[in-house]
């Protein structure tokens, strides 16, 4: 992107605009691919659970994908930027979580071949606890889809100048008519790109940091000189903003209620071919978590050592602590 030091706002190149449309277009590739391969979607199985014929690997990476939006990718940086290393005690809930949902709830909705999690409450239950959940579910979606797609437009809006509602517009029709035409396939091998790419932003942002700041052995000394390298915080207290059982009591029931229960992750894993595959699906998801989280959190120790004289916000160069990434 192109610096200007004069205060006003910056701009894509040709190059950054370039790569920004390819990023669209493969997204929109993997659904016409997915879609008009072996005559497409030819029941609502396979539009659903993609035929139940998933493998292991792309779903495990799209569990992964699923609830790690542009809120995550802007405020893990954040969180670690300004509390340290902390955060990374939420892997250890993601672990737990993992466990927890290969042990007692992937078992039952696989097994039962249901397509919808509130196919269970009205088994369980009736007809009308049914309609409860899956209207509560409705709301909630809209009102958190509203979110992370309103994330990605503000910061493409600060960094580029792009129109906030163009923005919204084009990640939203690409995203509609993807799904449409290729259904749970093409949302899992949408999500498989989408982690390649979110690492890969990570781990370019890791490695330009480094350098810039004097190499890894500069980032430990003054991440832990300014307390940022704070694993160690087993204080009881729950009046404590953030803590070892905060992250493992609280966190793992977070993560249980998405990927236990959340229609749109067992959706996902009651697409494999196999229970087995199903669960190994789940520990590749534990991976891919892992290394989206503490690749995240890295990159918020990298900013911080390398802003540690010119803090941005105190400066004035951005508004919000959630901006320090962009």
């Amino acid at each position: 992107m192109k610096a200007v030091e004069t205060g006003e706002r910056p701009t894509f190149g040709a190059w950054d605009y370039g790569v920004f449309a390819l990023m669209l277009l493969v997204s929109t590739g993997i659904g016409l691919w997915v879609g008009l391969a072996r005559g497409g979607q030819r029941s609502a199985e396979d539009f659903f659970t993609g035929g139940r014929r998933l493998a292991a690997l792309p779903v495990g990476l799209s569990l992964s994908a699923s609830f790690m939006s542009a809120v995550q990718v802007l405020g893990v940086p954040s969180e670690a930027y300004r509390y340290g290393l902390k955060f990374l005690w939420m892997c250890l809930g993601q672990l737990l979580n993992s466990v927890l949902t290969a042990l007692l709830f992937m078992p039952v909705f696989y097994r039962l071949g249901l397509t919808s999690t509130y196919e269970y409450l009205e088994m369980r239950f009736s007809r009308a606890v049914r309609l409860c959940g899956t209207l509560q579910y409705i709301v909630a979606t809209m009102l958190y889809t509203g979110i992370v797609i309103y994330a990605p437009a503000l910061i493409l809006n600060q960094v580029t100048g792009l129109d906030i509602w163009a923005s919204l517009l084009s990640t939203g029709i690409i995203c509609t008519f993807y799904t449409a035409v290729g259904g749970m396939k093409a949302v899992v091998w949408t999500d498989v790109f989408q982690v390649v790419v979110m690492l890969s932003g990570f781990w370019v942002v890791l490695a330009r940091g480094v350098m810039l700041v004097g190499g890894p052995r500069q980032v430990l000394t003054l991440a832990q000189n300014h307390s940022r390298i704070n694993m160690m915080d087993f204080n009881p207290d729950p009046r404590s903003r953030y803590t070892f059982w905060t992250f493992m009591v609280g966190g793992t029931l977070v993560w249980l209620s998405m990927y236990g229960v959340n229609q749109a992750q067992v959706q996902r894993y009651v697409a494999c071919r196999t229970e087995k595959q199903a669960k190994l699906a789940l520990l590749i998801n534990q991976v891919g978590l892992f290394l989206i989280v503490s690749s995240a959190a890295c990159c918020g120790i990298v900013m911080f050592v390398f802003y540690t004289d010119c803090d941005p916000l105190l400066l004035g160069r951005i508004s919000a602590p959630d901006q320090v990434s962009p």
